[in-house]
């Protein structure tokens, strides 16, 4: 197991390197903001007589991740540990306002990402920069690995009209960066244009995964556990676009997916036979206790992973998507109400990043083309994001 230093850790070893004496940091960080021996951030910060922390800011989920479901805004509060405001950026604003920012010279961004295009927190991140740049604040990110490493790219890049905060700048749906990494490119290549610093990590190597390092795992998100989610999730996080349950509310999210329609042991036949690589899909039967199809027997399908290396996401989720249309027609439906607070767009669409991968699975096209659509863009994404690797 390699020993990994995180970019927090480094940070704290000599505050001074990062922040002067006297400035006022800001902290953006949840519950996954840990060091090597899961001490929060924003203890060790108030704590430490060389940072003065003014002001603590949550992502979405919450600043201790207390928000279970998916889309629920948080409120502004105040931090019961260390008694600081505590302001949403996924509140009445995703963006800092200059009012929140009165009270910080510098920015300390630290949150886990998982190494997908739709989850949120880049783009929180995103924001925090373009609002240092308005401000004339500096930022600071506190870099951490990539959990699903950062070699393999996959998915169509965002299309321009797309962007939402699900996506928005055109990259893949697994992008293969470090959040340090995704920052440099949206400030360099995507024009933001803040003052930013990074402070990597020691002893990342863009192979690993992180549950072959020694850094620490905490749930970034409610319904992330595991890197095993995080493995799956640039693939079955599709099926939040449909009516069908991507498996929350069971302990195995994303992991498990069905609908009380679906015949589970035609579905995984069907889903075997394809020889997939690196996966094999068992037939299972589960009762979501929330969210879609809660408290509803489904029928489905759990996706065992047995060759990461080997495996593909995109192409595997999406190709269940086009299965499940081909078995069950109409039944398998688009979500009714609108992801991420985007009203003219269909959500799936909206999670894609383009029209055409909802075209493919809903007949429009075979699964070569549905293949050729998961590496959409990504040759020209691979050489770009070599300019910006930091390991």
């Amino acid at each position: 197991m390699r020993k990994v230093r995180l970019g927090l850790e480094k940070f704290l070893l000599d505050p001074s390197k990062f922040v002067a004496s006297g400035e006022r940091v800001g902290l953006i960080c949840n519950q996954a903001t840990v060091d090597s021996g899961f001490r929060h951030a924003a203890d060790l910060f108030f704590e430490h007589p060389q940072i003065n922390l003014t002001a603590l800011f949550g992502p979405q989920h919450g600043i201790r991740g207390d928000v279970q479901d998916n889309m629920i805004e948080t409120d502004h509060s105040t931090d019961r540990r260390t008694g600081l405001p505590v302001y949403s950026l996924y509140s009445e604003t995703r963006i800092p306002t200059e009012a929140m920012l009165r009270d910080v010279d510098v920015i300390v961004f630290d949150l886990q990402d998982i190494g997908c295009r739709v989850y949120t927190f880049m783009y929180t991140m995103a924001y925090a920069m373009q609002a240092a740049a308005r401000d004339g604040k500096r930022i600071v990110v506190l870099d951490r690995p990539n959990p699903i490493n950062g070699i393999d790219i996959e998915g169509n890049v965002l299309e321009r009209g797309h962007e939402s905060f699900v996506g928005l700048y055109p990259i893949p749906m697994r992008h293969g960066l470090t959040m340090g990494e995704l920052a440099k490119l949206f400030n360099e290549e995507f024009g933001i244009g803040c003052r930013l610093e990074v402070v990597t990590c020691d002893g990342w190597s863009r192979e690993l995964y992180q549950d072959e390092t020694n850094a620490p795992w905490v749930m970034p998100s409610p319904n992330m556990p595991t890197v095993d989610t995080a493995v799956v999730f640039p693939g079955t996080v599709w099926f939040e676009g449909t009516e069908l349950s991507e498996g929350r509310g069971t302990t195995k999210p994303f992991e498990t997916i069905g609908a009380p329609f679906i015949n589970s042991f035609e579905f995984a036949q069907s889903m075997n036979a394809m020889s997939l690589s690196g996966v094999t899909f068992r037939a299972v039967e589960f009762i979501p206790t929330f969210q879609k199809c809660m408290d509803r027997n489904c029928g489905g399908v759990f996706l065992h992973v047995a060759d990461r290396k080997e495996f593909k996401p995109v192409f595997t989720a999406l190709s269940m998507v086009k299965k499940l249309v081909e078995l069950y027609g109409v039944k398998v439906e688009w979500k009714k109400t609108p992801y991420e607070y985007v009203f003219d767009r269909n959500p799936f669409d909206v999670i894609s990043g383009s029209t055409m991968v909802r075209q493919i699975c809903e007949g429009g096209g075979s699964y070569e083309d549905l293949r050729n659509l998961c590496a959409l863009g990504c040759g020209e994404f691979e050489t770009l994001k070599k300019g910006f690797h930091l390991y």
